[in-house]
């Protein structure tokens, strides 16, 4: 069984309540033994849309390092942090990130022309298939931008929202993905299997199973595992499963990090 959860949110976030310390005893429950909470930070995340996605880190750090210790017989808990990259933030990331000791950075891309496509406003003026093309786009925008991260979050995430058929062919998009693995790959970076889309109907997580195989098939090998959670019930979110998927795919080992470097654990 998988015992890592890497990308979890507690009330730090701006789109969770849910006590650091619940996330603790149901990871525990669950017979997780390692554990990374990654708050979103999203700076020049646009008003419109209503929410404050940064939070106090000193605070967070002095959060996690209390509760860490009280239970650290029973379970590794680790310092992450999410952040909604975008290359005109390059400069304040890099900074933040070399101010504190995070275990582990994931980048992600929320935003496409400052919109989020979680709101249907975006796909009033985009057809699916360009709304797509664009949010792939901002990741290989973000990364050549931005290298001070350890693993891109949700790789095909767009693919939650926009339309009732929740996927893509990764034929269609083949140019774009594959200069998107390859720079993950040449940069040591890992991918992230996000979880969060067996919650949201995609039979599958995020990336599908063909974008999996195909940085498989690139060279790549660092895979990272979280379920996205933002409330306890959904840590580890359909591990059982996902680790029959993996193993299907030919997934052998994914890793944690810990001080930035990773740690390797076979399926």
């Amino acid at each position: 069984m998988i015992k890592t959860d890497m990308h979890m949110h507690t009330s730090f976030s701006a789109d969770s309540d849910a006590p650091m310390e619940e996330m603790i005893k149901a990871s525990i429950d669950k017979g997780l033994r390692h554990i990374t909470f990654t708050e979103h930070l999203d700076e020049d995340f646009p008003p419109k849309y209503g929410l404050d996605f940064t939070f106090d880190i000193d605070e967070y750090f002095s959060k996690v390092n209390e509760l860490k210790e009280k239970y650290k017989e029973k379970i590794e808990i680790l310092h992450g942090i999410e952040l909604g990259v975008m290359p005109h933030l390059t400069d304040s990331y890099n900074s933040l990130v070399d101010s504190y000791d995070f275990d582990f950075v994931i980048a992600s891309s929320h935003l496409v022309d400052m919109q989020d496509p979680y709101y249907p406003q975006f796909w009033e003026n985009n057809t699916f298939h360009e709304g797509c093309r664009k949010y792939f786009k901002t990741i290989s925008d973000n990364i050549n931008a931005f290298k001070n991260f350890d693993s891109y979050g949700h790789l095909d995430y767009i693919i939650r929202y926009g339309t009732d058929e929740k996927k893509i062919s990764y034929l269609d998009y083949s140019d774009i993905l594959d200069e998107i693995l390859l720079l993950l790959i040449n940069n040591n970076k890992a991918l992230e299997i996000n979880t969060a889309g067996y919650k949201y109907g995609l039979n599958a997580p995020n990336p599908s199973a063909e974008i999996i195989t195909r940085y498989l098939e690139l060279g790549g090998k660092l895979f990272t595992i979280g379920s996205d959670a933002h409330k306890p019930e959904h840590i580890a979110y359909d591990y059982v499963r996902l680790e029959a998927f993996l193993k299907m795919l030919g997934v052998k080992e994914y890793v944690y990090y810990t001080k930035r470097k990773p740690v390797t654990v076979p399926l």
